[in-house]
């Protein structure tokens, strides 16, 4: 176990045992797709506290670990706050990118674990952050790139639009890593396998190298060079016993 995962591992206990036994909500920050799943690995062996995982919204990646008071359960609001980000006039407004986007914040001396996810539909954004950075965002994120930006803080999700993806389907001989990738990538099995045992692949935010490892759906899976996506859950079997499986590509 790297120390960089132990230290991690560490905060978690200490949050765990101190919302339980002082009876108080406390929270992460942002935590990535790998944090979430050494979380989810440990929680069995943690405190006996209610807890909840949340990003703004249904396909979010990055999300807040919020530890529960006893008295919280029914009353419970996320820690964090999301920014409608919209150009100041349109007719002279870049096309701008994830990138340009969370630089522009991070440029402003911003941690990256106080951003969670950027939602970029029709020239606009909606970025989560953490609530006590949102009114210095909101007051000085004024330019993303050379395009003029104004950035207000919203409690309205309506508008709130859902990652843009294209549907992959067929089938697959089984739901290990490599076929899976195979059918992701529009690769050869054996091609797939190698993107893998090159490091190529992560599986939730983590390095995989396990051609075999079985998918059990719900996985984000990210391919250097090829792309992004989210594997369905595993459907049923054809006449000639493969499985048939959707993946959603990020765009």
């Amino acid at each position: 176990m790297e120390k960089e995962e132990q230290l991690f591992r560490k905060r978690i206990q200490e949050l765990a045992e101190n919302a339980y036994s002082r009876d108080i909500p406390l929270h992460t920050d942002f935590l990535t797709l790998a944090e979430q799943t050494v979380f989810q690995n440990m929680s069995a062996t943690l405190p006996p506290v209610k807890f909840v995982l949340s990003g703004g919204f249904p396909m979010s990646e990055r999300k807040v670990l919020c530890f529960l008071a006893s008295y919280e359960e029914e009353l419970y609001a996320p820690p964090f706050v999301c920014l409608k980000i919209v150009p100041a006039n349109r007719r002279f407004a870049e096309k701008l990118t994830h990138r340009d986007y969370l630089g522009a914040i991070m440029n402003l001396g911003i941690e990256r674990a106080m951003i969670g996810d950027i939602v970029l539909q029709d020239g606009n954004a909606w970025a989560f952050v953490i609530e006590k950075m949102s009114r210095y965002l909101a007051e000085n994120l004024t330019m993303i790139r050379h395009t003029s930006v104004v950035t207000e803080i919203t409690a309205d999700f309506s508008e709130l639009p859902e990652p843009e993806m294209e549907e992959i389907s067929g089938t697959v001989s089984s739901v290990r890593l490599d076929s899976v990738i195979a059918l992701c990538g529009r690769l050869s099995r054996t091609r797939a396998a190698s993107y893998i045992e090159d490091e190529k692949v992560s599986v939730n935010g983590a390095v995989c190298t396990n051609v075999s490892l079985n998918l059990r759906g719900g996985e984000i899976l990210s391919i250097r060079g090829i792309g992004k996506f989210r594997f369905g859950e595993p459907g049923n079997l054809t006449k000639k016993g493969r499985t048939s499986v959707v993946v959603y590509r990020y765009k």
